[in-house]
């Protein structure tokens, strides 16, 4: 058995509803709570005193508390907030690791040995971060990772060698606060709950049992939560320097009316924003354009780059930053003209570029097959000079919205752009179609005809009975020999009624069916008041 590394946390309680607090402006004294469509996510101090508990269902929440102010999840704004309650910790402690936003930790053996002591190494992370930020945090220190994020819960500094009798009497449930990833969350749940069944309820328990019958009765996962529960580490906290985001930005005076006029300062700020980043040996993973124009309005659009490998902005160079400061600048003044020709657009009077996720460069390693070892990069380029030529909408990128069908789940945005998705995938959506999802969506349905054993039209009713099995599918309008091409139905699945919009006057009512066809392929058919289509295709 390997020596605990010794580990100190730091934890911003509430951590999600404060950044979107902080975000919205919300003052600290008003009640509020993140949402995620079904059920309460993070909830504030002063909501919590009033009945308000993670779980709940809006209503019961705001009945709780009327004056409730629901803000919704955004784990990339959670991420970007808690970035300078990391920068005011490491002014403390030379290295740490963002396990998730609201969570910190840090190697505290030479640090406590600095300060003086862990106690005093814990004061001087929360002073800091106090100091810089404004937050309050927790601070706990002990040997192995699990014991100090829940050493952190408690303020709290767990002797050396004392972390497996600090964590014996502790509910197996505590395994979850080391899981930093929503996957291994879940997964970790799920063994709580089959420990509890098992009568495994405290991580006491858990370490009663011989560490090699765990792993062979739970796998990989077992031995993770037996070592846990031992105050061992999995490994000691990631050494990762956090980098700062690098800004330009300049106002523009005289303002500027046109759109190549704003151009040409941009050239100059994309200029000074890549010798800022090669010069400091840094690369980015996202560039930010800011431009505000003299009424107050204000553009943003965020674009992925291509990774470390490409420069200091993963092969974004000066020229190719210029164009997408174009194309968003050329992309809102058509949008006014739109709305309102015989309105002037008002200049533009401040410009600002943001190269964020910034960190070393060849911080990351390339593989010597797959994705990063050039052949994507390469493309990346390839694109980007097509829309250099043709302008930002020209090369568009297939991203997951939510919606009900194939087709409403499909997102169009022009390729690199970073953009929230309008409609979040990940919340329900009544009436969606089952797995496994179509691997190619038509561009347009195709009509055709559903037919049964006698060759008459299949119909689904109101009540969604069919009116005979399927038992072919035929494309085209017979018109003789060879007019139509006909598939004999091997399976299917359905039907599943899809009605939005059913409170308007125009509500949308459809009918999905899969059906495997003789030679293999998989088709979804739609119907519409009695026509048939084909809308998507399975591998």
């Amino acid at each position: 058995m390997t020596t605990p590394t010794r580990t100190a946390a730091l934890w911003v309680p509430d951590w999600p509803v404060l950044a979107a607090m902080a975000t919205r402006e919300v003052p600290a004294h008003v009640p509020s709570a993140t949402h995620d469509g079904r059920r309460v996510v993070a909830v504030s101090a002063t909501a919590r005193a009033q009945g308000v508990r993670r779980g709940m269902r809006r209503r019961r929440a705001q009945e709780c508390c009327p004056e409730l102010e629901l803000l919704d999840v955004d784990d990339a704004r959670d991420a970007r907030e808690f970035e300078p309650v990391a920068l005011a910790a490491e002014t403390v402690v030379a290295g740490l690791e963002i396990a998730r936003p609201g969570l910190l930790l840090l190697p505290a053996s030479g640090a406590s040995r600095y300060h003086g002591s862990a106690a005093r190494l814990a004061e001087e992370l929360v002073a800091r971060v106090a100091e810089r930020t404004g937050y309050e945090c927790q601070v706990g220190v002990a040997d192995g990772i699990l014991a100090a994020v829940l050493a952190a819960r408690e303020s709290r500094v767990v002797p050396p060698g004392g972390s497996s009798a600090y964590l014996a009497p502790l509910p197996a449930s505590t395994l979850l606060h080391a899981a930093a990833r929503p996957d291994v969350a879940s997964r970790a749940d799920e063994l709580v709950h089959l420990l509890g069944r098992l009568g495994v309820r405290t991580l006491g328990d858990l370490v009663a049992l011989p560490a090699a019958v765990v792993e062979a009765r739970f796998g990989d996962l077992g031995a993770w939560a037996h070592r846990l529960a031992r105050g061992e580490d999995l490994r000691p906290p990631a050494r990762r320097r956090i980098e700062p985001d690098v800004a330009v930005r300049t106002d523009l005076d005289p303002p500027a009316e046109r759109v190549d006029v704003a151009t040409f300062v941009a050239r100059r700020l994309a200029e000074e924003l890549h010798d800022q980043i090669v010069s400091r040996s840094l690369a980015a993973g996202r560039l930010r354009i800011t431009a505000r124009t003299a009424d107050g309005g204000e553009l943003e659009r965020a674009w992925r780059t291509d990774g470390a490998g490409g420069g200091g902005l993963g092969g974004l160079s000066p020229a190719r930053i210029t164009d997408r400061v174009r194309w968003q600048l050329e992309g809102w003044l058509t949008a006014s003209s739109l709305r309102r020709a015989d309105v002037p657009v008002a200049p533009v009077v401040h410009l600002a570029l943001t190269a964020e996720e910034v960190v070393a460069a060849g911080a990351e390693q390339p593989r010597l097959w797959g994705a990063s070892s050039g052949e994507d990069q390469r493309a990346h380029r390839a694109l980007g000079r097509v829309q250099g030529i043709l302008g930002g909408d020209a090369v568009l990128q297939v991203a997951l919205q939510g919606g009900r069908d194939a087709r409403d789940q499909v997102h169009l945005v022009p390729f690199g752009e970073d953009v929230r998705a309008p409609r979040d995938p990940a919340l329900p959506w009544p009436g969606r179609l089952p797995r496994p999802a179509p691997a190619t969506v038509l561009v347009e349905p195709v009509d055709v005809a559903l037919l049964d054993d006698a060759g008459r039209p299949v119909v689904v009713d109101a009540r969604l009975a069919m009116s005979a099995p399927p038992a072919a599918v035929r494309w085209g309008v017979p018109a003789g020999p060879g007019g139509s091409r006909q598939e004999t139905v091997r399976d299917w699945a359905g039907p599943w009624p899809l009605a939005e919009r059913w409170w308007t006057p125009a509500p949308r009512r459809r009918v999905h069916l899969q059906v495997v066809l003789a030679d293999g392929r998989g088709v979804l058919l739609a119907s519409t008041a009695g026509r048939w289509t084909v809308e998507a295709v399975y591998d």
